[in-house]
């Protein structure tokens, strides 16, 4: 595997992005620019540094937890994903993948459809600010829904 991913941080042991412990890996790219976003760190696609899929696995292998994957939106990696999901799930490791698209967007982009066999969980739509509410576990706002990979809408 010589795949390389950009990513901006890695979070080990968080419990915001997903139940239990996790490992949250924050990509970087995001043209979606929502205002209010907690993380426009993320947004530039040169942001963080070239991180290899041996690396990430290294680091995710060492904290054992399962994996969220943020950013910016992945969605804008998702063609460097594929392999990296694919090692995960050899590992048993579930992952949650936070995307300011809509689940419709995403049955509208291969690359992104290729990725679905191999989450748990995906968070989907753009933060709105005047939909905020910090009441909602695992969501900024109420127009994200918590959605299976085949369309099953979980909240």
């Amino acid at each position: 595997m010589n795949d390389t991913l950009r990513v901006v941080d890695i979070v080990e042991g968080t419990t915001v992005d997903g139940p239990g412990l996790r490992t949250s890996v924050y990509l970087a790219g995001c043209e979606h620019r929502c205002p209010g976003c907690h993380n426009p760190q993320t947004w530039p696609t040169d942001a963080g540094r070239d991180m290899s899929v041996e690396d990430l696995l290294e680091i995710i292998d060492h904290a054992d937890f399962n994996v969220t994957l943020t950013g910016g939106d992945p969605i804008y990696q998702a063609s460097k994903l594929l392999p990296l999901l694919k090692a995960l799930a050899e590992r048993g490791k579930t992952v949650w993948l936070y995307t300011g698209f809509t689940y419709e967007e995403l049955l509208g982009i291969p690359d992104a459809v290729a990725l679905l066999p191999y989450l748990e969980a995906i968070v989907d739509g753009p933060f709105i600010a005047d939909l905020r509410d910090t009441a909602l576990r695992f969501r900024g706002s109420s127009n994200q829904r918590i959605i299976k990979p085949n369309g099953e809408i979980l909240c």
